[in-house]
């Protein structure tokens, strides 16, 4: 990387550069320190949202906004605060590369079928009685349930059972926007209609990790719905062996057709943190959004503690120190997503443990979370 260098800084030097401006030239001389970085440096900021923020928000806006009254959506998204300059719309961006949100299905909805180059994951929060419906599979929803909708798959949603319904989505909508590939369609009817039985690859795959002979070919979704079940049953069997020192307990869902992740630029995880653990900190290039299924602790990021419980959303961006504590009788559960996928295809994923202080932070600071 080079230097800044003060003649740069000299009348004659911004002179110039002023005059090569006019014709929609830039100087490299000048930019190359502020674009090419010793190391990461996002401008996405670590943040938390609290549940009740965001519950109270979605309850206020169901009175106001229904699929009948277009939207295609009832979704609020996590904005980071460091990237709200983006425009339009802070590109929706929850992190540098991926967008977060809470979304809310009243008993009776329809949210109609619709499809895109952005890919799409669910994780079922709270509530029970709706699907999804992803090329003609209507898929049922549980809380703890993780769903996977990659680019181009038509997918809508209805709700014919008598609880809202609330999930998390995840796409990858800024990095799309920023390379300039987003298309989006309309299905020709209001939702799609049922092709194949309920339920139909949760069903093949009850076996759990063994697959149809038929999906020995890769293919783009043969696995629609990983079950809350099966994911807590491969936790529990992991559990008979010492944790992971920076992650606990941790699975990963994946594409059984190729072994690869179930979306291909969205990484999925399921993270059991027993009772009293407490992780060592370590940093790495992908970004994290993080959604508290169950139990209570903090997550000190860069220095600052970020006290979370059920329910709770919050950001570790990309090359930031960082460690878990439980602080609950019970274990937490943290569902995640990240760009791992994304920065494996470009080979920037590089990993650094924390070696000072036994592999702990200081804390610095507490972050204080915005309350309605």
């Amino acid at each position: 990387m080079a230097e800044k260098n003060e003649f740069f800084q000299s009348e004659t030097v911004q002179n110039f550069n002023k005059e090569i401006e006019k014709y929609y030239l830039g100087p490299l001389w000048n930019a190359i320190p502020d674009l090419m970085h010793k190391q990461p440096a996002p401008h996405a900021q670590a943040y938390l949202w609290k549940w009740e923020t965001l519950y109270k928000k979605l309850m206020e806006a169901k009175d106001i906004f229904t699929p009948n009254r277009g939207g295609e959506r009832r979704a609020i998204y996590l904005q980071n605060p460091g990237l709200t300059n983006r425009q339009p719309w802070g590109w929706a961006s929850t992190t540098q590369t991926l967008y977060a949100a809470v979304q809310l299905i009243l008993p009776g909805e329809t949210a109609p079928s619709h499809r895109h180059t952005q890919s799409a994951l669910r994780f079922i929060i709270e509530g029970q009685g709706a699907y999804s419906i992803v090329q003609g599979e209507r898929i049922f929803m549980e809380e703890g349930d993780f769903l996977t909708t990659p680019q181009t798959l038509w997918h809508g949603h209805s709700h014919p059972g008598d609880k809202p319904m609330i999930w998390m989505d995840c796409l990858d909508i800024p990095t799309i926007y920023a390379l300039g590939g987003t298309f989006f369609e309309s299905y020709p009817e209001k939702i799609e209609q049922p092709s194949v039985p309920d339920n139909y690859s949760a069903m093949r795959y009850a076996g759990g990790m063994v697959r149809p002979i038929s999906d020995r070919s890769s293919k783009i979704a043969p696995l629609g719905s990983f079950k809350w079940a099966q994911t807590l049953a491969a936790l529990h069997g992991l559990s008979r062996f010492e944790p992971d020192p920076f992650d606990g307990y941790a699975v990963e869902y994946i594409n059984p057709s190729n072994g690869l992740t179930a979306n291909p630029t969205i990484a999925a995880w399921m993270q059991k943190l027993p009772n009293g653990f407490r992780s060592k900190a370590h940093r790495h290039t992908h970004s994290t959004i993080y959604q508290v299924f169950k139990g209570a602790g903090y997550t000190v990021i860069n220095g600052e503690q970020f006290h979370w419980s059920k329910g709770d959303f919050f950001v570790v961006p990309n090359w930031a120190w960082h460690e878990h504590v439980v602080t609950s009788s019970e274990d937490a559960y943290l569902f995640s997503c990240s760009d791992l996928p994304i920065m494996e295809k470009f080979n920037l994923e590089r990993e650094e443990a924390y070696e000072e202080n036994q592999g702990h932070q200081q804390i610095v600071k507490e972050f204080v979370p915005l309350l309605p």
